[in-house]
C-alpha cells in the first residue's frame, strides 16, 4: 500500500503481512488515517468527513495542482487486485497558505477536488470500485448506529448492501436521483407552478429502484440478526436476546406487507397513493427506503432509547462481528476488518471475545494507543508496528 499526500502521510510504502497488524502510538499520529485509507480504497468514500478536500495533505493543497493519491495490490483467493484512487483539484485561492487551522481551512474551502478511480490500471467510477475489496469498520462512533439519527442507520444498510450487491448500489443511486426530481417537483406542485399528474412517471421510477432496496434492506437485516446472535450472547454474558427490526415507512401508510420485491413494489405504490395529498402539501417524498429506519430490541425494550452506553455497545460489536459473517458468507472472501481503537472501551470479558473473534479473519488491522489492553497470546500472532507523525516503523516497546 503507498500513501502520497494524504492526510499527515507526505509519502508512505507499506507492505501490510497477512492475518493480524496491530499499529500503535499516540493520539493525532496518523493511526486512524492508514485505516481510513484503506476504507477509501473499498468504498470510494471516506467514514470520517464528507469532504474530500480534506483528505489531502495541507501542504499539497499549495502546489498546483494539489494531488493526494491511494493505491494497493491486494492478494484474493479470485485473483490479486491493483487499485488506485487519486485526488486532484485545482487551488482557487491566491493568498499565502502556512500552516495555522485558519490559513488550512481556508485552503481547503479554496480548492475544487476531482477524484479518479484506476483498477486494474483501467479508469473506472466509483460504482465499478465497490465489491472488489470488502472491509468491515468497528469504531468507537459505531454506538451512533444503535441510538443515533435513523439517517445512521440507513448509511449502515446502504454500505453494507453496496458491497455485497452491486445491483443494490445502482438501484441506490437512481433512487436517490429519482427522490431529488420527484422533491422538485413536489415542491413546483405545492406553489401551483406543476400538475400533481405529472408525478405519476416519477412514482413509477420510485417505486421500481425502492423496492429493491427495501427488499434487499429486509433479508440482509434478517440474516444478521441471525449471525449476530451468538456474540451477543457472549459479549452480554446472555442478557437477553437480540432482535432487530427494519421498520418500513410504506408499511405506515398501509400496513404490514411482503418483503419481496414484486410484492412490495405493490405496496410502495399503494402508499404513495395513500400519502400524496400530504406529500403535495409538505413539498416532499414521505414514504419510501429513505424514511425507513432500523432498530434494536433487546426482550421487547428498544436498546436505542433505552439502553444504557454498556448495552448499546455491546450491540454495536455484535452488529460488526455479524457484519463480517454476512459478508464472507456472500461473496466468499474475507472482508479486512479496520479495528480503530475499539479495546479501550471494553471490559476485559469482551476484550478477550474481541480479539478472539477478529483472529479467524486473514486481514485484521488494529490501531491502539498503548498495548495494554492485549492478550500476549493475541500480540504473538500479530505484527506490531509503531506510528508517529506520519511515519511508519516497527514497534519498539
Amino acid at each position: 500500500m503507498s500513501l502520497t499526500n494524504f492526510r499527515n502521510y507526505a509519502s508512505l510504502d507499506l507492505v501490510l503481512p497477512p492475518h493480524i497488524t496491530v499499529l500503535c502510538g499516540d493520539n493525532a499520529q496518523g493511526k486512524s488515517n492508514l485505516l481510513e485509507a484503506v476504507y477509501l480504497l473499498a468504498t470510494s468514500r471516506s467514514p470520517r468527513t464528507n469532504s474530500e478536500k480534506e483528505l489531502i495533505n495541507w501542504s499539497a493543497l499549495k502546489e498546483e495542482p494539489p494531488v493526494c493519491r491511494i493505491t494497493a495490490d491486494v492478494e484474493k483467493d479470485k485473483g490479486n487486485l491493483s487499485v488506485e484512487l487519486a485526488l486532484s483539484g485545482k487551488a482557487q485561492s491566491s493568498g499565502q497558505a502556512d500552516n495555522s487551522p485558519a490559513s488550512r481551512q481556508s485552503a481547503t474551502r479554496s480548492t475544487s477536488i476531482h477524484k479518479r478511480i484506476r483498477v486494474n490500471g483501467v479508469v473506472r467510477r466509483a460504482i465499478d470500485l465497490i465489491g472488489h475489496i470488502n472491509v468491515v469498520l468497528f469504531s468507537v462512533h459505531d454506538i451512533g448506529i444503535i441510538g443515533g439519527e435513523p439517517a445512521l442507520r440507513r448509511r449502515y444498510l446502504d454500505i453494507l448492501n453496496s458491497q455485497v450487491d452491486n445491483r443494490y448500489l445502482r438501484h441506490l443511486q437512481r433512487y436517490q436521483r429519482v427522490l431529488w426530481q420527484r422533491n422538485r417537483l413536489l415542491h413546483q406542485i405545492a406553489e401551483n407552478h406543476a400538475c400533481p399528474d405529472e408525478l405519476s412517471f416519477w412514482d413509477e421510477e420510485l417505486v421500481k429502484n425502492g423496492s429493491y432496496l427495501i427488499a434487499q434492506r429486509y433479508q440482509m437485516v434478517s440474516a444478521i440478526e441471525q449471525l449476530s446472535q451468538p456474540p451477543h450472547t457472549e459479549l452480554s454474558g446472555n442478557q437477553g436476546r437480540l432482535r432487530l427490526a427494519y421498520l418500513r415507512s410504506i408499511d405506515k401508510e398501509i400496513g404490514k406487507g411482503d418483503s419481496q420485491v414484486e410484492e412490495t413494489a405493490e405496496i410502495f405504490a399503494r402508499a404513495l397513493r395513500s400519502a400524496r395529498s400530504r406529500e403535495i402539501a409538505q413539498g416532499i417524498s414521505l414514504v419510501g427506503p429513505h424514511r425507513d429506519d432500523l432498530r434494536f430490541f433487546s426482550e421487547d425494550v428498544d436498546m436505542g432509547i433505552f439502553g444504557s452506553r454498556g448495552q448499546q455497545r455491546t450491540i454495536a460489536l455484535s452488529l460488526k462481528l455479524a457484519e463480517a459473517k454476512f459478508m464472507l458468507s456472500k461473496t466468499g472472501e474475507h472482508p479486512i476488518l479496520l479495528l480503530d481503537d475499539v479495546l479501550s472501551e471494553l471490559d476485559s470479558h469482551r476484550r478477550i471475545h474481541m480479539l478472539r473473534s477478529v483472529a479467524e479473519y486473514r486481514q485484521v488491522l488494529m490501531t491502539a494507543t498503548d498495548l495494554v489492553h492485549f492478550d500476549p497470546d493475541f500480540l504473538g500472532q500479530a505484527a506490531l508496528l509503531g506510528v508517529r507523525q506520519g511515519h511508519i516503523e516497527p514497534f519498539t516497546h
